[in-house]
C-alpha cells in the first residue's frame, strides 16, 4: 500500500499554504548558482500542484516571493521576476488541462509592469477552472496585509459606512488578502526552518504546522502526502478537550 492508498479521503485538508524555502542550498550543495535552484523549485511546483489534485485539496497556497525579498540583490530579483514571466508563460496552458485555477495575494502594484500583465493573463485564462485553486503569494508579508487591511478599515469608518462596534473577526477577514479563501488547515515549511516568516499570521492561528528538512527543489508529491497524512493522525481540539472532540 503506497503512501497515498493510506490517506483517509474524509479527512483531507482544504487549503493547504506552503513556505517554499531552500532553493538557494540546493543550489549551492549541486555546486551552482542559487538562480539554479530557483529553476529547479519550479519542478517541485509541478509534482506538487499534481499531488493536490489527485488528493482533493482545494486550494494551495504558495509563498512564493515575499515584500522582505526586495531587499535581496537586484540581479536575484530580476531573474526570480524573470523566471516568474516564463513560468505563467509556459504553465499556464498545462494548468487550464488539468483545471486548475489561479489567483494572487500581496502587493501587486509593486511587482514589474511584465509580471502584472502575465498574472492578469493568466488568471484571466484559467477563471473558468473549478479544480484545485493555485494562490501565489508574491510580494506579500502579513503584516503588511494586515496593515492594509486596518487603513481600509480605517477609512470606511471616516467615511461614516462602518463604526467600530462593526469590527470583529468576520469583517477583518473581509479586508484581508485572502477574502474567500478558507483558513489553511496544514502549513507546510520545507528547509528544516521552524520559522513562519510573516506568512498568514492571521489565518493559521488554528492551522497545524509541518516542518520538513527537504529542501524544496526536493520536495514532491509524495512529500506533501506525507505530510498530509502527519496531519490526519493529529487531533485537532481548537481550544476544547480530547473527551469533548470524542463525544
Amino acid at each position: 500500500m503506497t503512501l497515498k492508498d493510506k490517506l483517509n479521503a474524509s479527512k483531507i485538508p482544504e487549503h493547504v499554504a506552503i513556505i517554499m524555502d531552500g532553493n538557494g542550498r540546493w543550489a549551492a550543495q549541486h555546486g551552482n548558482e542559487r538562480f539554479f535552484g530557483h529553476e529547479q523549485g519550479v519542478e517541485s511546483v509541478r509534482s506538487v500542484l499534481e499531488g493536490a489534485s489527485e488528493i482533493g485539496i482545494k486550494y494551495l497556497t504558495l509563498y512564493a516571493f515575499s515584500t522582505e525579498n526586495w531587499s535581496r540583490p537586484k540581479e536575484e530579483v530580476d531573474a526570480l521576476m524573470g523566471l516568474l514571466v516564463h513560468a505563467i508563460n509556459n504553465e499556464t496552458e498545462s494548468l487550464k488541462e488539468k483545471n486548475v485555477s489561479l489567483s494572487m495575494i500581496g502587493d501587486f502594484d509593486s511587482l514589474p509592469a511584465e509580471v502584472q500583465e502575465k498574472l492578469n493573463w493568466s488568471i484571466q485564462e484559467l477563471k473558468d477552472c473549478t479544480g484545485v485553486r493555485l494562490v501565489l503569494a508574491l510580494s506579500y508579508s502579513s503584516k503588511w496585509e494586515i496593515t492594509e487591511a486596518v487603513r481600509k478599515i480605517a477609512v470606511e469608518i471616516k467615511d461614516g459606512k462602518l463604526q467600530p462596534e462593526d469590527i470583529n473577526k468576520e469583517l477583518i477577514d473581509k479586508y484581508l488578502a485572502t477574502n474567500g479563501i478558507p483558513d489553511p488547515e496544514l502549513l507546510i515549511r520545507t528547509s528544516g526552518e521552524t520559522r513562519i516568516s510573516n506568512f498568514l499570521l492571521w489565518q493559521v492561528a488554528y492551522s497545524e504546522f509541518y516542518f520538513t528538512p527537504v529542501l524544496w527543489p526536493d520536495f514532491t508529491k509524495e512529500s506533501l502526502f506525507e505530510a498530509v497524512y502527519d496531519f490526519q493522525n493529529r487531533e485537532r481540539r481548537f481550544g476544547k478537550t480530547s473527551q469533548q472532540i470524542v463525544s
